[in-house]
C-alpha cells in the first residue's frame, strides 16, 4: 500500500506549484510560534517592574503625607 502520492522530493516541495504558499505558511506560523512565549515572557516582566514602581511610589507618598485620623460623624 503506497501512502505518499508524491513521485519525487521535488514535487513534494513545490506541491504542484503552491509550495511557496504552503512552506511560507508552515514557516511563518513555525516562528510565531517561537516567539510568542518570548514576547509573553517579555510583557509579563514590563508588567511586573511597572506594578513594583507604582507600588514603591505609593509608599513613598504614603510615607511623606502626614496620615489624617478618619473623621466620625
Amino acid at each position: 500500500m503506497n501512502l505518499v502520492n508524491w513521485g519525487s522530493l521535488d514535487a513534494f516541495l513545490t506541491m504542484g506549484g503552491y509550495g511557496l504558499y504552503v512552506w511560507g505558511s508552515f514557516g511563518i506560523s513555525a516562528v510565531v510560534m517561537v516567539l510568542e512565549p518570548v514576547w509573553i515572557r517579555q510583557r509579563h516582566r514590563q508588567a511586573l517592574q511597572q506594578l513594583a514602581q507604582e507600588l514603591q511610589a505609593q509608599e513613598g507618598e504614603a510615607a511623606s503625607s502626614p496620615q489624617q485620623e478618619p473623621s466620625v460623624k
